[in-house]
């Protein structure tokens, strides 16, 4: 059996728990859940798996050292002490990105230059060569977390960030991020059991996630690369085979569908599903949510419309409540998940929800809120037995047995059309987190 070590897995606020189910799912030990982040344990291959699989975590984290200090200077000491000859390569590049939650160390970049100083100094008096500091596209990423006295230096083994799958060509002003999008879906229970619309799609990225999540492909396999690939002890064997593995996949039956008003969006929408190789299983169209009209199978609907913040309409409170006007009449029968900000707005919608539940699109506080569409008085509806997929409800999933993690302060640290990987070694480069 290989080492087992300690990781953190970095996500969202509100994505904790679904993050902690896709890990457990994945086999990782000792899952505890945190603020925006879980720990777990695992060996090698797992951290390979975790970067590879996880579709709501968008980072890996393997700490190094943890360490109690006063002041930059014992950040310093401690930094330096370390054996940085079995971690870097003298002749590889590194950067330092560092978060800071303290009464003591008040400028995150200061503590970045010290530890860059630290390790640079260490191999300096081993040899008397450096490696150099490189701040896009480094050899080797560090992250230093500092929660008051306690530090923890953790080697980042994601690189880029892991919302950055891949299959995006272009996106429209103010996309859904990846990570978010998928957690979404994963909250509603969706798997791929029916059909799933997007009413106001975008650039295409909920029902894209959609597809990966219905045939379980994993979102690493766009990417051109992780930073552990560049670690002195890489195993390319190991990662081939976590790469290579696709007995998980799953046939997809039904279909995903994604709706748009803006030619130029659907003509976005469209590269991007063609660059994630499942034009087969989602349907796009051109066509207002004024056009909507009652799908002739089971459906469930996971949308992000605009909010009035980053992107404007002309009347935000008149699109909501056409929402819950075609919803109320072109949707009975099925639920309808809608994310967004303000509370007017939800209010514009005209129905009750049955679940609401905090999460952050970028710096916006948002509600994930769920509405059950039926045919009669509310009361009536819930006396019947709840239809079908209602077990799905995370309100009504056995408790998983999760420990909780500290809070910030205290805690210490925070398919088959693919590409094959020898072909995707050539893509360019994405753009930097």
């Amino acid at each position: 059996m290989s080492e087992q070590f300690e990781m953190i897995a970095k996500t969202f606020q509100g994505l904790e728990e679904v993050l902690a189910e896709e890990l457990t799912g994945l086999g990782a030990n000792d899952v505890q859940i945190g603020r925006r982040m879980v720990a777990f344990t695992g060996n090698k291959e797992m951290m390979y798996k975790a970067n590879f699989c996880l579709r709501t975590a968008i980072r890996i984290l393997k700490p190094i050292k943890q360490f109690k200090a006063k002041n930059a200077d014992e950040v310093y000491e401690q930094i330096k002490a370390i054996a940085w000859e079995e971690i870097l390569d003298v002749n590889k590049t590194f950067a330092v990105d560092a978060v800071v939650f303290s009464d003591e160390f008040r400028h995150s970049k200061f503590v970045s230059y010290k530890v860059k100083d630290a390790i640079v100094d260490h191999f300096r008096d081993l040899n008397g060569k450096r490696p150099s500091v490189r701040i896009n596209r480094p050899d080797v990423l560090l992250n230093i977390h500092i929660a008051q006295t306690t530090c923890t230096l953790s080697l980042d083994s994601s690189g880029e960030s892991l919302h950055r799958r891949g299959y995006r060509q272009e996106a429209v002003e103010a996309p859904l991020n990846e990570v978010l999008a998928a957690g979404m879906i994963l909250m509603t229970g969706w798997k791929g059991e029916c059909d799933l619309i997007d009413p106001m799609c975008g650039s295409g990225t909920i029902p894209i996630e959609a597809a990966l999540i219905a045939r379980n492909i994993a979102p690493g396999v766009f990417r051109k690369e992780f930073a552990f690939e560049k670690w002195v002890d890489f195993d390319q064997d190991l990662f081939d085979s976590v790469y290579n593995d696709d007995s998980q996949e799953r046939e997809f039956t039904h279909k995903i569908y994604g709706y748009d008003n803006n030619p130029k969006a659907n003509e976005i929408a469209m590269n991007n599903v063609k660059a994630a190789g499942v034009s087969k299983d989602i349907r796009l169209k051109l066509q207002p949510f004024q056009q909507f009209e009652q799908p002739a199978e089971k459906a469930i609907i996971v949308t992000n419309p605009p909010y009035g913040e980053r992107i404007s309409t002309n009347d935000l409170l008149g699109l909501y409540q056409m929402i819950g006007e075609r919803l109320k009449h072109a949707f009975i029968g099925n639920d309808a998940w809608i994310l967004s900000y303000r509370e007017e707005c939800f209010d514009q919608i005209g129905l009750k929800p049955s679940q609401k539940t905090p999460l952050y699109n970028g710096a916006l506080e948002c509600e994930f809120r769920k509405y059950q569409i039926f045919d009669g008085k509310y009361k009536e509806f819930k006396s019947q037995e709840d239809g079908p997929g209602a077990n799905n409800d995370r309100g009504s999933r056995e408790r998983r047995d999760f420990k909780p993690r500290r809070d910030e302060g205290g805690r210490g640290f925070a398919g088959g059309d693919r590409k094959p990987r020898e072909f995707k070694k050539n893509w360019e480069p994405r753009g930097d987190k």
